[in-house]
């Protein structure tokens, strides 16, 4: 439903495609510029919304082209909309059988790629599909946990692909005790099979990335889900040709655990990795010999699943598992110290009349123009100012009150688009909204 015309962007605004999960370079930044400084006393404008499935995806935007994916009944829906106004342009549905063991939603976990005129979809249960951005028509598909006869899953299938010149890069996962494809890449082209890892840790939730690492780029894939007892780590691999270089553990002992959190890529050959559970996280630098060396280790840096953000040689994330836990913490890259930890509080008034306490929980933090937004579990927005020495925030409003507001925000062309997971606290349905933060 369209409902108000945005600002009208500057002439002088930076933009940017969103073609991935964390944005333009897979670390929760965007240069995007001529946005907001604060929320404005009334609030955000909201510029259109649509009711959407179950899922805990977030959309993806390139070339005017917003896709969005979810789960409508009992299929899993790719809905092609313009990202200005959020008229559909097609939608694509094919039948899926999950439902979710622990009692969360039964939609895809994996946000869409989209890359050369394609679109790219992993469903939860490990259906691979590429169709045409143009008309939605199919191009191809495989059934991976079919083809590959993959192990079970926890929460199902939930890391989102990466494509690198012309390789569709999947973490397939194997069931923790046997060596399989625990890594794959497909033509992006024709989905045929190129090259296979092989190790025995099964997949996680935690997204790859490609990082440059003495002197080249190379495949970096965080596993760690479902398997007993509980195996997982950080494995670094050629793009090539799909070999290992190494393989460094990095897994709570706990077998109803998982890693979640995308590695973050810290310059000088470093990778951060981190994971709930009492596991922590730990700095790992790659030597001369392609081998994984641990510069520290930080218990407390436990992150659940957001991405933390490196700013300026330093750490910000909200760690914690679950939400009586869960504050935002601080981290010196070089030391793995804490700088800080806050725990932000404040109420809500409540038509009943009460007063609802809030915090940001297990959010997300979105870097861009200078500042942070924060979007907290339960419906919050904050605009942040981070630095080593403390934590400002600038203001808040309240988009909606509603639990599982778990998906990184998306920002293209100075507009916000957050998913509502969950139905909300006054009945609204679970959405997609398009807001207006252009100055």
């Amino acid at each position: 439903t369209f409902l108000t015309e945005p600002k009208t962007l500057s002439i002088d605004a930076v933009t940017s495609d969103w073609p991935r999960f964390l944005g333009p370079t897979d670390n929760a930044k965007t240069p995007e510029t001529h946005l907001i400084d604060s929320v404005p006393e009334e609030g955000l404008s909201k510029v259109w919304e649509m009711e959407k499935g179950t899922g805990y995806t977030s959309p993806v935007i390139v070339d005017g082209k917003l896709i969005l994916f979810d789960r409508i009944g009992d299929d899993e829906t790719v809905d092609c909309l313009d990202p200005e106004t959020g008229k559909q342009y097609w939608q694509y549905r094919y039948p899926v059988a999950y439902t979710d063991r622990y009692g969360f939603n039964d939609g895809p976990r994996a946000s869409a790629v989209i890359d050369s005129g394609k679109v790219y979809t992993l469903g939860v249960t490990s259906k691979l599909t590429c169709l045409d951005v143009a008309t939605g028509s199919v191009l191809w598909q495989r059934d991976l946990m079919k083809e590959f006869n993959r192990a079970s899953f926890f929460f199902g299938h939930g890391s989102c692909p990466i494509i690198y010149n012309g390789k569709l890069i999947v973490p397939l996962g194997t069931n923790g005790m046997e060596k399989g494809l625990s890594v794959a890449a497909f033509d992006q082209h024709s989905g045929a099979l190129l090259w296979g890892t092989e190790h025995e840790w099964n997949a996680s939730y935690a997204s790859p990335i490609v990082a440059t690492l003495q002197g080249k780029p190379r495949l970096i894939v965080y596993q760690g889900g479902e398997s007993d007892p509980a195996f997982g780590g950080l494995l670094c691999i050629d793009l090539e040709t799909g070999q290992l270089h190494d393989a460094f553990s990095w897994r709570p002992d706990k077998y109803e655990s998982v890693n979640s959190s995308t590695p973050v890529a810290i310059g000088n050959d470093r990778i951060l990795i981190t994971t709930s559970y009492q596991k922590g996280a730990t700095l790992l630098h790659l030597n001369d010999d392609l081998k994984w060396e641990q510069l520290w280790d930080a218990p407390d840096f436990g992150i659940h699943w957001m991405t933390p953000l490196l700013l300026e040689g330093h750490l910000y994330g909200f760690r914690g598992r679950n939400e009586p836990d869960a504050w935002l913490a601080s981290y010196d890259v070089e030391t793995g110290k804490e700088n800080w930890r806050e725990d932000l509080e404040w109420t809500i008034p409540l038509k009943s009349g009460r007063d609802y306490r809030m915090k940001y929980l297990r959010g997300s933090l979105l870097h861009v123009d200078g500042k942070t937004f924060a979007l907290g579990e339960l419906g919050s927005l904050g605009i942040l100012k981070l630095a080593p020495d403390g934590v400002t925030e600038i203001s808040r409003t309240q988009l909606f009150l509603a639990r599982a507001t778990w998906s990184l925000p998306v920002l293209h062309r100075g507009l916000l688009y957050v998913s509502q997971h969950e139905p909300d606290m006054e009945g609204s349905p679970p959405r997609l909204i398009c807001y207006d933060v252009r100055k």
